[in-house]
């Protein structure tokens, strides 16, 4: 696999880890990606609700709790780390200002378009901003306001497909429609890259995400055009992992009909792991008496049939008969609890095996 860059930072392999909250991926699981030469990556939603701060306020809780993270993942490594900030947190602002306090390396935003996000970098920032979009229209619209209200290009893109886990940014829909399938988005990205690079001499690189599993996969979609790959539940189910054993076996044990598109309360489709909390909420049996945390700006308290914050909470720390678990559309492949080091070793060998069965297949057409 090929080194890549994001501005000056140069990133051994092409691997990010996406953001998981909640909970899901912390500091354990960032740094442990970052050692092996990827991108790391803290998911920041409802970071506090996973502590033991002694604060009752829900966004000084966030915010501890991110400074606390990102600290200690900086002890546990010296490489690339990142933030994952969604930008329908009631929180965002304050959680992208400390997140750029404390130096770190990248913010990835997604959930909408943060069209504002430029705006918290400082003179001496380090950070990198790396939006979350799902179609090249998203990646144009975005580049081109940054562009107009900050000066501002976007450092990278990832471009997510419906294929990947949690919150999607696709319409029920309009999750099996050819036009969005990830190589279709990649390319459409991949020409907003290209625009921008011919327009401002801007290298902008391209990183693909959902329902990429492989070696193979990460192969072929680098040959599309994407200049690295993110994964996330690919790495659920490691020793690394943030989340309780409970939470990771509910992936070794899932079959295939067990994952499904459900309605969050956040307003998007998500993909999951169907389970009995699920199923009592979906007949009317979960809705919250009162809103507890206010932590998503689209979550309406009075209509909503669960408290997500809670949902994910509970999972995470292993309680799924009052949670559930969100996952890609590989989920139900993962066999068995394993270490990111073995992750790393299984996906360079595949990628590896497929660029020399490539290489093969074309010496062989040349005879």
């Amino acid at each position: 696999m090929k080194t890549f860059k994001i501005g000056d930072l140069e990133i051994r392999l092409p691997i990010i880890q996406g953001g998981m909250g909640v909970g899901i991926s912390m500091s354990g699981l960032a740094s442990a990606v970052a050692n092996m030469g990827g991108i790391g990556t803290i998911s920041t939603v409802a970071i506090g609700l996973t502590g033991e701060s002694k604060t009752r306020n829900y966004k000084k809780k966030n915010i501890e709790a991110v400074r606390n993270e990102i600290r200690k993942a900086r002890e546990l490594t010296s490489g690339v780390l990142g933030v994952n900030i969604m930008s329908v947190l009631t929180d965002f602002s304050e959680m992208v200002k400390t997140s750029i306090e404390e130096g770190i390396d990248i913010i990835f935003s997604g959930a909408g378009l943060p069209l504002d996000l430029p705006k918290y970098l400082q003179k001496g920032s380090v950070t990198k901003l790396v939006p979350i979009v799902s179609s090249g229209r998203a990646a144009n619209i975005l580049a081109t306001k940054w562009k107009q209200n900050y000066d501002y290009l976007p450092d990278a893109f990832v471009v997510e497909g419906p294929k990947a886990g949690g919150h999607l940014g696709f319409k029920a829909n309009a999750l099996e429609e050819i036009s969005n399938t990830l190589e279709n988005l990649v390319a459409e990205v991949v020409q907003v890259a290209k625009d921008i690079w011919e327009k401002y001499k801007k290298e902008v690189p391209v990183i693909a995400a959902g329902g990429i599993y492989t070696g193979n996969d990460i192969y072929r979609i680098m040959q599309q055009g994407a200049s690295a790959v993110q994964l996330g539940t690919r790495f659920v189910a490691t020793e690394e992992c943030d989340a309780s054993p409970e939470f990771k076996n509910a992936f070794v044990n899932a079959k295939e009909e067990d994952i499904r598109i459900i309605k969050s309360p956040v307003g998007m489709p998500g993909r999951s792991i169907y389970n009995k909390f699920l199923d009592e909420a979906i007949k009317g049996n979960r809705r919250p008496k009162v809103c507890r945390h206010h932590c998503i700006k689209s979550c309406d308290p009075k209509t909503t049939e669960y408290c997500i914050a809670d949902a994910l909470l509970q999972a995470y720390k292993g309680n799924l008969d009052d949670g559930f678990v969100f996952t890609g559309t590989n989920g139900a492949r993962i066999d068995r609890i394993s270490t990111v080091v073995e992750v790393f070793r299984e996906l360079t060998t595949e990628y590896d095996a497929a660029e020399k069965q490539e290489l093969m297949k074309n010496i062989a057409s040349e005879l």
